[in-house]
C-alpha cells in the first residue's frame, strides 16, 4: 500500500460527513402496574391491638360496661374530666317508673292494708292487698327503723297458670318485713267501707292521721293511715316494686314494698 493510499483511508474519513443514524423508535406504551394493597405497619398495628388490650382490661371501662360506676356523658359515652372519651359497651334499658299514690291504712287492733292508685280523685284502686302484718307492729317497725322493706313473695309452679298471669293478679303472697316472715297478703277487690274511706282522703296527696270510726270498717275501731307519693318501678315481668318519697326530699321513713315471682 502507497503512502497517498495510506493517508486517504485515515484522512478521508474525517472531511466526509457522517451517515444518518437510523430513528429511534418511541418505546411502546405499557399497562400500568397495578395499584399496590397499602398496609398498615407493623409497629402501627402492634400498638392498636396493645391499646385495645389495655382497654379491656381496664377497670375503669369495666365499671362503665356493667352500669357500677365512672362518668358517663349525655350521650351515653364515657368520658373523663380532661375531656377523652372511651368505648362504652351499651347500656340496657331502664326499668320504667312512674309515679302513683299509696295508702297504708288498717285498724289500730286489726291489720294493714296496702292501697295503689294512679288517681287521687278515683275510689277504684289499681292495686288493693290486705298483709297479715298488725296494725301495731308496723308503727313499731317505722318507729325503731327508718328503713322497712316489705316483701311479697310467690312461686310460679305453685299454681297452673301463675308463670304467666300478670303481676298484679297473683291472688296469694308470702309476706316478710325486714327479713322475717310474718304470714301471707291476700289481692282484695275494693269494698264500698274501702271506697268511702278513699273518697274521704280524695283532697289529699301526703298525710298521715285517723279516720274516726265508722268510716271505710265495719268495725268501730279508727282507722289509722299514711297517704305519701310512691315511685313505682317494674323491674321486668316477675318483679315491682313501690318505694316511698318523702315530701321535699327531706330524709325520714324509708319504706319499699317488693312485689317478687320465682321460678
Amino acid at each position: 500500500m502507497t503512502k497517498i493510499d495510506t493517508l486517504r483511508r485515515f484522512i478521508l474519513p474525517c472531511f466526509a460527513p457522517p451517515s444518518a443514524s437510523p430513528p429511534i423508535a418511541p418505546p411502546a406504551p405499557t399497562a400500568p402496574a397495578p395499584a399496590t394493597k397499602k398496609r398498615i405497619s407493623t409497629s402501627l398495628r402492634d400498638g392498636i391491638y396493645d391499646d385495645l388490650r389495655i382497654q379491656e382490661h381496664d377497670p375503669d371501662l369495666d365499671r362503665l360496661r356493667k352500669g357500677s360506676g365512672g362518668d358517663v356523658g349525655d350521650d351515653g359515652s364515657g368520658g373523663d374530666a380532661a375531656g377523652s372519651m372511651s368505648p362504652v359497651a351499651v347500656v340496657p334499658p331502664r326499668p320504667s317508673k312512674t309515679m302513683v299514690i299509696g295508702t297504708i291504712f288498717g285498724p289500730r287492733r286489726g291489720h294493714v292494708w296496702f292501697c295503689v292508685q294512679h288517681d287521687r280523685l278515683s275510689t277504684k284502686p289499681s292495686l288493693l292487698l290486705e298483709l297479715s302484718i298488725p296494725t301495731r307492729q308496723l308503727v313499731k317497725e317505722m318507729q325503731s327503723s327508718e328503713l322497712v322493706r316489705i316483701a311479697l313473695e310467690c312461686s310460679a309452679d305453685s299454681e297452673p297458670g301463675l308463670g304467666s298471669c300478670p303481676l298484679r293478679s297473683v291472688p296469694m303472697w308470702t309476706l316478710s318485713c325486714n327479713g322475717r316472715k310474718l304470714g301471707f297478703a291476700t289481692k282484695r277487690r275494693a269494698s264500698e267501707q274501702n271506697r268511702s274511706m278513699l273518697k274521704t282522703m280524695q283532697s289529699m296527696t301526703v298525710g298521715a292521721g285517723v279516720i274516726p270510726s265508722g268510716t271505710g270498717s265495719a268495725s268501730s275501731e279508727e282507722i289509722m293511715y299514711m297517704r305519701a307519693n310512691y315511685e313505682h318501678v317494674v323491674g321486668s315481668a316477675d318483679s315491682e316494686s313501690f318505694h316511698l318519697i318523702n315530701p321535699d326530699e327531706c330524709q325520714g321513713q324509708e319504706l319499699s314494698l317488693f312485689l317478687l315471682r320465682t321460678r
